[in-house]
């Protein structure tokens, strides 16, 4: 697979990770339609519905041949958005809100990260506790505009602080590279997205998370397409959560767990490396995933999320005004037919 994507890696600008496709069962590849998603780079256990389905050949059963191509940042996957490089991707929120504010008619489909994938982790020894113990202290985050950012100012907002006056971002790089930060003593917190602690932890600097319960509502990333595409391939839409759907009914089952695993080599093959490390990064992303309450079905958007979202992103400036509109940043047209099999 390494090599394969190596031979035929794409640069699109924006776009610079190696291509993968799904494995074919019922359909031929000349009879599938390629779709390419602009994903957060590296992805792979943290994306494990995704990849079963490609793995185990639901998007094909679907007439579809899925591409991850990688970028990085929220922002970036807008961007390949609107230039037309992919027809879906993986985003934030925050992301998704200032891009509709800019006039870029970009919704939420699939609400893969039903719970908030982000943290403030300081290290387990540190004498901070509550967010308000951060006033005067350097946040560590992956990238400038990441949905991580978006996330934290929030939270920091909630607790009557400014970002510049009270409190810093500094970008130091995802997982492995914010331990340099913290080793340095360049920051005292990290906006953590789900598998950074995992990771974190492995290079010897246990963390706790100091994020309040009430922002778990906060859901995070999830499958993003343009209201053209949408309207003009419904098929496409109903055929991607319903393979998507049935990734994440095949990972709930404990006894698939192997070929999860296998499956998620698809997206990130170093990850598979630490068979101990992808499991806990597994049940972890699990966790997220899982809506708590599966009434409404996988996917599924809860309109009044979206207000403590819009509330939360005018409060820290993440948003100039509210939206008119509010209710087209996302759908759940296709959710009961994604579900359909479950039912």
């Amino acid at each position: 697979m390494e090599g394969w994507c190596m031979m035929n890696r794409r640069i699109f600008g924006l776009i610079t990770a190696c291509a993968v496709f799904a494995g074919y069962t019922t359909a031929s590849a000349q009879d599938l339609k390629e779709i390419i998603i602009a994903a957060p780079a590296g992805a792979g256990v943290s994306y494990y519905p995704l990849f079963s389905a490609m793995g185990e050949g639901y998007f094909a059963d679907e007439g579809l041949a899925i591409r991850v191509e990688g970028v990085s940042g929220s922002a970036a996957v807008l961007q390949v958005l609107a230039a037309g490089q992919a027809q879906m991707g993986n985003a934030g929120p925050g992301a998704v809100l200032a891009a509709r504010e800019n006039g870029v008619d970009a919704l939420y489909l699939y609400n893969y990260f039903a719970k908030s994938q982000f943290s403030i982790m300081v290290k387990e020894d540190a004498d901070v506790s509550v967010p308000l113990d951060l006033k005067g202290k350097r946040i560590g985050v992956g990238t400038v505009d990441g949905a991580e950012v978006s996330f934290v100012r929030s939270v920091l907002t909630d607790a009557g602080m400014t970002e510049g006056d009270d409190y810093e971002f500094i970008v130091v790089g995802d997982g492995g590279m914010a331990a340099v930060g913290f080793d340095r003593g360049e920051i005292d917190a990290y906006a953590s997205a789900t598998r950074d602690a995992a990771i974190l932890g492995l290079r010897g600097i246990p963390l706790k998370d100091i994020t309040p319960e009430k922002f778990m509502a906060y859901f995070g990333n999830g499958f993003i397409t343009t209201r053209d595409f949408m309207e003009n391939n419904p098929e496409v839409m109903v055929g991607f959560g319903r393979a998507l759907v049935r990734g994440a009914e095949f990972g709930a089952d404990p006894a698939n767990l192997p070929k999860v695993l296998e499956h998620a080599k698809i997206g990130n093959p170093q990850e598979g490396e630490d068979p101990a490390f992808a499991t806990s990064l597994f049940h972890t992303i699990q966790g997220r995933i899982t809506p708590t309450d599966l009434s409404n079905g996988w996917g599924y958007h809860h309109p009044e999320q979206w207000k403590l979202w819009e509330d939360a992103l005018i409060a820290s400036g993440g948003l100039k005004n509210r939206l008119d509109d509010l209710d087209k940043a996302y759908t759940n047209d296709f959710v009961e037919k994604w579900n359909e099999a479950r039912n």
